[in-house]
């Protein structure tokens, strides 16, 4: 099956141009619909510039077409007509252009606010920068940190759509699984039931019978 390429850049696009429903969108860019409407009220993928699948070989115009008349039509990635060659990743942080160096700290508050689930050492991989830096942008020590600005570091050219992707599929691989406690909530029936009487002895009850009757008897005595 073929895979999408930039799927949240595609999303917005296609939340942009067309008038396909969230849940269209979400499925065919593997989003949370949620996370669809988020892109479409503009809380999600700020400065993601959108790309038109169909220009781009992922999409026939037939198979959107068909989606805009029926909304309950799912599309299909379209099959690529030339192979992309696998990229080799090398260790360490990538090199960035002196040029760019200075977008880093934006890039770098950006991935912080979008993708939290990325470690430090993806971030490094993404924009070539060190642990100090993403550690004074977290902490907000960094000696610009008043006028830094989240930018999408694709759109400042500081890594590719694919690295990004590829980074943020490999994070939530890599992100554990709910703890599951086993513990269960009671229901409103035993929650909100009365406490049951307390059965006691006949010998309990006889004393305590006999304990009040005295008590009266005492009473009396003190009243004449």
């Amino acid at each position: 099956m073929a895979t999408l390429l930039m799927p949240k850049a595609t999303a917005v696009w296609l939340v942009e141009n067309t008038a396909l429903t969230f849940d269209q969108i979400a499925e065919f860019c593997r989003l949370h619909p949620l996370e669809v409407k988020g892109i479409a009220d503009g809380e999600v993928a700020t400065g993601i510039k959108g790309f038109d699948p169909v220009l781009g070989g992922q999409l026939t115009r037939e198979e959107l077409d068909r989606a805009i008349a029926d909304p309950e039509y799912r599309m299909r990635v379209a099959e690529p007509k030339v192979r992309v060659p696998e990229m080799r990743r090398t260790k360490g942080p990538r090199y960035t252009p002196v040029s760019k160096r200075q977008d880093r700290p934006n890039a770098i508050l950006w991935l912080l606010r979008s993708h939290p689930e990325l470690k430090d050492a993806q971030i490094m991989r993404l924009v070539g920068t060190t642990k100090t830096t993403i550690l004074s942008v977290k902490e907000k020590t960094h000696w610009n940190a008043t006028n830094l600005t989240p930018m999408d570091p694709v759109t400042l050219g500081l890594c590719s759509q694919l690295d990004l992707d590829f980074e943020v599929q490999r994070a939530a691989k890599e992100r554990p699984a709910p703890v599951e406690t086993g513990a269960t909530l009671l229901p409103a029936s035993v929650t909100t039931a009365p406490e049951a009487p307390v059965e006691r002895s006949p010998a309990a009850a006889k004393k305590d019978e006999d304990a009040e009757i005295a008590s009266v008897f005492a009473k009396l005595k003190e009243l004449k």
